[in-house]
């Protein structure tokens, strides 16, 4: 008779991590649906931001019941390890992302228009028709966030290389294509690149300019600005954007 209370006892657990599973592959699915809902024009940003939220904690929850199950299951089937060990990485995989997500928001500063220039910031021209009226406009955000930026990123200043505009912008259209950027428009006359970044799972886009200006001759000063269309913060992205650009363009120029 005690037997038999084990073996259902182990049932029902067993029943339950099947039901985590489950829970856990639903979890996965609505985490990226919140996403491509939005690229598809589905719902809201804000509300995939929401869908990802309740993912997240549901998902924790479903953690600590995988968790538990596996622990108390005395008796594990090859089927019961594999199940339970595929939720639990998935539900590791939902909680961590997120996790990740919100400390590198805590860790930046709310804006979203970052430039190596904060005087005098290079205009975006070409990008403004690509922006609908919902999203921010081309203005550059002001001294505020000037301010901003120089506290959390002292880093970004102009950079200046030898060299002509015209090869300036064969190098800096090569280092925009190998970060897989679009590029969406090339002024030599202007010394003017712009090129639009999109995310991966939200399908967020940020516009980058490079402005190119000939010096004492035979030298040019690269300034970069890039802005995010939608959202306060841009964790970090387009400062991290900027000085990979840099970083690219740099290495690019002493290889040529």
């Amino acid at each position: 008779m005690f037997s038999s209370h084990l073996q259902s006892r182990a049932r029902n657990q067993r029943r339950i991590m099947y039901i985590g599973f489950i829970v856990a592959l639903l979890c996965a699915v609505a985490a990226a649906g919140s996403g491509l809902g939005y690229r598809f024009g589905l719902w809201h940003f804000r509300t995939g931001f929401e869908i990802l939220k309740w993912s997240f904690f549901l998902s924790g929850a479903t953690l600590l019941v995988l968790l538990a199950c596996m622990f108390f299951i005395q008796t594990k089937t090859r089927a019961d390890t594999i199940i339970g060990g595929i939720g639990i990485a998935i539900c590791l995989v939902l909680v961590y992302v997120p996790y990740s997500w919100k400390k590198t928001l805590d860790a930046n500063p709310y804006i979203h228009d970052i430039t190596t220039d904060t005087l005098n910031p290079p205009d975006f021209v070409v990008v403004e028709e690509l922006r609908s009226a919902e999203e921010h406009s081309i203005e550059y955000d002001g001294l505020e966030v000037a301010k901003l930026q120089r506290r959390a990123y002292p880093e970004l200043k102009t950079l200046v290389l030898e060299g002509d505009i015209e090869s300036m912008i064969k190098l800096a259209e090569d280092v925009l294509n190998d970060m897989d950027l679009e590029v969406v428009s090339v002024e030599p006359a202007a010394g003017r690149v712009e090129a639009v970044a999109t995310t991966w799972l939200f399908g967020f886009q940020d516009d980058m300019v490079i402005r190119l200006k000939a010096i004492d001759g035979a030298k040019v000063e690269v300034d970069v600005r890039s802005k995010s269309r939608v959202g306060r913060s841009d964790l970090g992205q387009n400062a991290k954007r900027i000085r990979q650009f840099m970083k690219g363009l740099t290495a690019n120029h002493s290889a040529s």
